[in-house]
């Protein structure tokens, strides 16, 4: 009992010195310029690492008397909300075959796909200044001062609009006890043919009560003025977020992967990037789902219910004619599932186990009912 509250009161101590470097490290980076409003601009593409960046100011930098706007962009990924079903939001099969990394995020909202030509602006403040459509008055306005016969406007769900009907940014939102952030994205030069494909979920018969993306069709803005790329609104809308707030900060790089300057960082990218995260916070549900089983010489006919919890099957039905395979292979394939993550890797374990006490001709029907479960992963 004592050497258990010897550990916990270190473990305490560490966390509290961490705390403590960290808001030290960051006020001195900060503080250089003198200004109550800073533009830090990431020097890192990888999803993992912005997204900490952003937990990592939002935890650790006081926000009372300070703004800060953070400016990043990221290789190919796709992020959904916080509250979000993966399985119900993009094409996961594809994003694997791509290699395009999939990230959840601590803001609600809906999924978003981002690569080099989608700009992302997060506004930190304190809760009490939290204004969402000043922020995205910011970007309108930055975007018309560039071009000012350009149509974009905000809408009341936050959304920036073109033309009044091609959505190019969506908003999302952490509020914390004292310090929130609105970040929004603005589509530049992003790839919408992979956008599309990636946002396009192949799992059909899915029940849940997770938060729904709202689909909208979208627009590049360099497909409407050929000059406004990335770099020229970054540089635009850090312009505008100073003459907003009467500030006049530089532009400060910053290296999220910079573990000295932003200690416990590491922690916070490792911990975006696993299964646990991304995958098994992802709400309860269910899917119901028929397919066509084959073998040399018959079709037949199958359904399929499954519970999800935390990524982790909960419960698993298969109904399908005992003569196509016996009743208690389907049973013991079922209860196999059960307990398992719900995810392709996972499952080749299982058959690969299950396989090796079966039949070459059940080898054959149990490969091919494997084959359709994995489909809706």
């Amino acid at each position: 009992m004592i050497l258990r509250k010897c550990l916990q009161v270190r473990e305490q101590s560490k966390a509290c010195l961490q705390w403590a470097r960290a808001k030290s490290t960051f006020t001195d980076l900060i503080d250089e310029s003198g200004q109550s409003g800073v533009i830090l601009k990431s020097m890192s593409t990888d999803i993992y690492e912005n997204l900490a960046m952003e937990d990592w100011i939002h935890d650790y930098v006081d926000l009372q008397n300070r703004k800060i706007l953070f400016l990043w962009r990221n290789g190919p990924a796709v992020v959904i909300g916080r509250h979000q079903n993966p399985w119900q939001e993009c094409n996961l099969q594809l994003m694997r075959q791509r290699g395009i990394p999939l990230a959840r995020r601590r803001s609600g909202g809906g999924t978003v796909y981002h690569d080099l030509g989608n700009v992302n602006l997060t506004f930190f403040t304190s809760k009490k200044k939290y204004d969402r459509n000043r922020n995205l008055h910011i970007v309108t306005s930055a975007l018309k001062r560039l071009r000012p016969n350009l149509d974009v406007r905000a809408t009341e769900r936050f959304d920036i609009l073109l033309n009044g009907h091609y959505k190019i940014s969506g908003t999302a939102a952490k509020l914390g006890r004292t310090a929130a952030y609105h970040h929004c994205t603005l589509l530049c030069s992003a790839d919408r043919a992979l956008l599309s494909a990636v946002l396009k979920p192949t799992c059909q018969g899915i029940k849940s009560n997770a938060t729904p993306s709202v689909p909208s069709p979208v627009k590049n803005l360099l497909d409407e003025d050929n000059t406004l790329d990335c770099d020229t609104i970054m540089n635009a809308v850090a312009s505008q977020y100073n003459t907003e707030f009467g500030f006049s900060s530089p532009v400060t790089l910053v290296d999220p992967s910079d573990e000295f300057s932003f200690p416990g960082i590491h922690k916070m990218s490792s911990e975006l990037k696993t299964w646990e995260w991304t995958l098994g916070r992802t709400p309860k549900f269910s899917i119901s789902a028929s397919f066509d089983l084959h073998d040399n010489s018959s079709r037949q006919n199958a359904s399929l219910n499954i519970d999800i919890k935390n990524g982790i099957i909960d419960n698993c039905e298969i109904d399908l004619p005992p003569h196509w395979l016996p009743s208690d292979v389907r049973r013991e394939f079922c209860m196999l599932l059960v307990g398992g993550k719900f995810c392709p890797n996972e499952m080749a374990v299982i058959l690969a186990a299950f396989l090796r006490t079966t039949s070459q001709e059940l080898k054959t029907k149990t490969y091919n009912l494997y084959q359709n479960v994995v489909s809706l992963m």
